[in-house]
């Protein structure tokens, strides 16, 4: 692997950011981005992402590409939970063991638009679309969680509202704003991005860049609870994101045939950790797991992983398959 894709992935001013923030919590600087903030920057991503993504859905149309995608986003995000539970059961008991696998089997929001932000400065085209693929991996893992949650604790009576659940996995703040600004974008077409494209594109670079700052002061803070993890989850957090990617790949590959970028972009959705939908949804229907566990794991190792070296890694697994 030529290493020098790395280096310019690491050397983009939105990671390099992250670096910042991380470095910032490590120096004890009083470094803060007041807590409105965030949130209103990772609103913007969404909005701007599935935007864009309904926009180019109407260029593209509805293909078996397009289905084929959409199928193969929803059996990962169901699949991977499973075997990432018996995994993880090795060492940890049942509930640890289903929150940490649902996490993995749902999606990073801002991996996913690193990435894009990554293929955009190489030049690699992918397609709108694939924002659907996002929107549809947040909430299965969450559901196939708590199932497995309830079927291997039989001993033990759960009381938790099923509607209550799915409400949350499926209107979620941010699966309801990204799939209403990709409807949006459907409906208003080219007109609607040549009204919004100064405010939707102009600033996205920009915006990332800060909210990658906020995300490398909070990674840095996680850092501390992975001595709690142990070596075993550690390694899990790497080890996992590289396979769900190279199944990913190879079903964008041998399945689907997709194009690089799209390939790219189905890759870093299978490798990525949910720090946000999932952790909140198991911290209400299974207490008795440790989010330090959950949290940590994805934010503080998958997360810096996947956007360092992981986006640049699973870019030469492609140019391996490809070419």
């Amino acid at each position: 692997m030529d290493g020098s894709l790395i280096l310019s992935n690491i050397l983009n001013p939105p990671i390099l950011f992250f670096f910042l923030g991380m470095a910032a919590v490590l120096v004890k600087s009083d470094l803060e981005v007041p807590p409105p903030v965030p949130k209103i920057l990772s609103l913007y991503l969404l909005f701007a992402i599935g935007f864009k993504g309904g926009v180019e859905l109407v260029k593209s149309g509805v293909t078996q590409e397009v289905l084929l995608t959409m199928l193969a986003a929803i059996s990962m995000a169901c699949f991977v939970p499973v075997y990432t539970f018996f995994i993880l059961k090795l060492k940890l008991d049942n509930y640890d063991a289903a929150a940490i696998a649902a996490t993995y089997g749902s999606i990073s929001a801002v991996t996913f638009i690193t990435a894009s932000a990554f293929l955009t400065g190489l030049g690699i085209h992918f397609d709108g679309y694939m924002v659907a693929a996002l929107a549809l991996m947040e909430s299965p893992a969450i559901i196939v969680g708590l199932i497995l949650v309830n079927l291997f604790n039989t001993n033990e009576k759960r009381e938790f509202a099923w509607s209550e659940v799915l409400r949350d996995a499926f209107l979620n703040s941010s699966v309801f704003l990204l799939v209403g600004s990709l409807l949006i974008g459907v409906l208003t077409g080219e007109h609607g991005w040549q009204v919004l494209e100064p405010f939707a594109q102009g600033l996205f670079y920009g915006i990332l860049t800060f909210f990658l700052l906020d995300m490398g002061l909070v990674a840095a803070r996680r850092i501390k609870d992975l001595q709690k993890t142990g070596v075993f989850l550690i390694l899990f957090a790497i080890l996992i994101p590289i396979l769900n990617a190279g199944i990913g790949l190879l079903i964008a590959k041998f399945v689907i045939r997709m194009s690089e970028g799209n390939a790219l972009l189905f890759a870093v959705l299978c490798a990525s950790a949910s720090y946000i939908a999932v952790p909140a949804a198991m911290r209400l229907t299974v207490p008795e797991a440790n989010p330090s566990l959950y949290i940590s794991t994805a934010l503080a190792v998958t997360f810096p992983f996947n956007i360092t070296v992981g986006i640049p890694l699973y870019l030469y697994g492609i140019e391996l398959l490809w070419r």
